[in-house]
């Protein structure tokens, strides 16, 4: 049988799977806020297996705070769980929705040593937190649990991405759907999915990204096409910090604020971090991510 070039090349096409991953999700916010539940189904749109293992409540600002799950003396964030709840659970319609009652860094923690030998048989190929309710940029990063949950994946072997967005409040997950849910959660989706198809290993060991979005309006970035990403840097340097990675014509990388802050355009902060300092990574390690990433960063203009 023969086959026209155009025909060949999409049989060849077909052939070839799609890269997904299996993927723990969590956040500070809550199980039960509406950026994770879109996030989760925005990742398990895009073919991957994921399960969300997030804080009970609200527990934004608690950082790398960690203890002990304990039973719910009061109905979880927007009674998405009663009162005398066990110290973790799952939504009865979707046993991979897990809340943990603690911190960000327990919820990760439960989700990559618990649930993911559970649903996958194996340890998770990649671990993401947020959208997170508001940004997080600079020094911020010290006392954010999402960045937390992040770290504490890369702590654990796994890769971390913790994504932060400047518009939004704590909302309910059977709220009305504003845009910047929608689009936080498409954007978020894309850099996960760049890196997953970029191949194993998505990060070098003990690293984690720290992905800010900007503002988003009915009229202003609110699409996701109208956004472009940059790679940064979480602090700002001083004359005797070492260069960072060479790329758009300088060894400096803008902060993660400039980057958020820049008026001529929707520009989104992708910067690389040590989990163990959360402060920025090396040259050499901004490489290899500027690497994996490359097709979908830009620079400032």
């Amino acid at each position: 049988m023969q086959f026209t070039g155009s025909i060949l090349a999409l049989i060849l096409l077909l052939a070839v799977p799609s890269r997904t991953a299996n993927v723990v999700l969590s956040n500070d916010d809550g199980w039960a806020e509406i950026n994770i539940r879109f996030f989760y189904n925005s990742l398990t749109s895009a073919g991957n297996s994921v399960v969300l293992s997030a804080p009970a409540e609200n527990e934004s600002g608690t950082g790398s705070s960690d203890a002990t799950p304990t039973t719910l003396k009061s109905a979880c964030e927007f009674n998405s769980c009663p009162a005398g709840s066990p110290a973790e659970g799952y939504n009865a319609s979707n046993t991979r929705l897990n809340y943990v009652n603690s911190y960000p860094v327990t919820s990760m923690r439960y989700g990559i040593q618990t649930l993911s030998p559970k649903f996958f048989g194996k340890a998770p190929d990649i671990a993401v937190a947020g959208p997170n309710v508001g940004a997080n940029l600079g020094s911020t990063v010290l006392i954010s649990g999402t960045v937390g949950a992040a770290a504490e994946a890369a702590k654990e072997g796994i890769p971390g991405l913790a994504f932060s967005g400047t518009t939004g409040s704590q909302t309910a997950w059977t709220a009305a759907v504003q845009t910047y849910m929608s689009v936080y959660a498409a954007l978020s989706t894309n850099v996960t999915s760049t890196l997953i198809g970029s191949g194993k290993p998505y990060l070098p060991t003990g690293l984690w990204l720290n992905v800010n979005f900007p503002a988003v309006s009915s009229t202003t970035c609110n699409t996701p096409a109208k956004f472009k990403f940059v790679l940064s840097r979480i602090n700002s340097a001083s004359s005797g910090t070492a260069a960072d990675v060479q790329t758009c014509g300088s060894t400096r990388l803008p902060t993660e604020s400039k980057v958020v802050g820049t008026s001529r355009g929707c520009y989104a902060s992708v910067s690389v971090g040590v989990a163990s300092t959360k402060g920025d990574a090396t040259a050499s390690q901004q490489a290899v991510v500027l690497g994996k990433l490359g097709k979908i960063l830009s620079c400032l203009p």
